[in-house]
């Protein structure tokens, strides 16, 4: 079977009666064009089945549209969420993303470095997963980087953020609200970012609440097995909580499951429970969530926006509660 010709830049210049550099400029994100000529040339690109050759543009200009996206894992459901709206704001400027995943140091290591080969105009990291060596590396090239809910802090590189903190404080008035009195935290290792600022927001409404009871559990590893593990751990002792609050909402199923199939315990009449990110499963009737939602399109927006005009300090999203059927009414 015959290749088909492929349409060149001057074949639709010639076919719209324009210059070869008008025909660029209509496909250059930006550039300027009469409304008449960018008709005429999209009006014979259409006609001849012409398409942009990025990676030959790439070559030719030393430099491309592409944005590096790379994200640890597509199991996460929150992270998962972050791509559509990622690819969206990019592509409201004219870029492309280049999703690479990154589930161990080693791959991500091969997947910063083969960024590079394309010549991308910046990457976005959705996780801390990165080094700080990692990220220097692209600064010392001048490639701008943005870190989304990220530990790292390196000079020159971006950082956007959701409010952790008050998500924290807003967990902890519903569970005070709906009546607990022995509060528990489930969250990952202390080194994780998110969950150590959750839990940072968390103390500090519990403080100014003059609450003493606290039980605090850290789980390190996250997701719906530790969530089950971590409340098997807190129904083997005497004194168990009557509010919980986890990090994410994916480690509140697993309580939920536990709480309410092994152990026989009412939610929220025995237990409250709050989690955080507002994941699609959390809405679904089997769970009712009460949860701490974070906004992906708004990280996303911002951290687009981070990665074309950067920013000195960190730009931060609003999380706001969303109110369901594990905590009182």
């Amino acid at each position: 079977m015959p290749l088909p010709d492929i349409v060149t830049a001057e074949a639709v210049a010639l076919h719209a009666g324009v210059s070869r550099s008008a025909v660029s400029r209509t496909f250059t994100p930006g550039a300027s064009v009469s409304a008449r000529t960018r008709e005429k040339v999209l009006r014979s690109a259409e006609a001849l089945g012409y398409q942009v050759n990025f990676i030959a543009r790439t070559m030719n200009k030393g430099s491309s549209n592409f944005v590096g996206v790379i994200t640890a894992g597509f199991e996460n459901p929150f992270l998962a969420s972050l791509l559509g709206p990622l690819t969206h704001h990019l592509n409201v400027h004219g870029l492309m993303p280049l999703l690479m995943n990154a589930n161990d140091p080693e791959q991500l290591e091969r997947s910063m470095h083969d960024l590079l080969s394309y010549q991308v105009v910046g990457v976005i990291l959705t996780s801390s997963a990165a080094s700080v060596e990692q990220v220097e590396r692209y600064l010392h090239r001048q490639v701008p980087l943005t870190m989304i809910n990220s530990a790292i802090s390196v000079s020159g590189a971006n950082a956007v953020t959701s409010d952790h903190v008050e998500g924290g404080r807003l967990a902890a008035k519903e569970l005070l609200r709906s009546g607990a009195k022995r509060l528990a935290f489930i969250g990952q290792s202390e080194s994780h970012y998110s969950s150590r600022q959750r839990l940072l927001g968390f103390r500090q409404e519990l403080l100014v609440s003059g609450m003493e009871a606290f039980v605090e559990h850290y789980e390190s590893a996250g997701g719906y097995e530790g969530g089950r593990r971590a409340a098997l751990a807190l129904w083997s002792r005497a004194a168990r909580p009557d509010g919980i609050f986890c990090a994410t909402d994916m480690l509140a199923l697993g309580v939920l499951d536990v709480l309410r199939v092994h152990k026989q315990v009412r939610v929220p009449q025995d237990v409250a429970v709050v989690g955080f990110d507002d994941i699609p499963q959390a809405a679904q009737d089997a769970y009712g969530l009460t949860t701490i939602r974070q906004e992906p399109d708004a990280l996303a927006r911002l951290a687009v926006r981070a990665t074309l005009e950067g920013c000195d300090t960190p730009l931060v999203a609003p999380v706001a509660l969303t109110k369901r059927s594990t905590t009182m009414e």
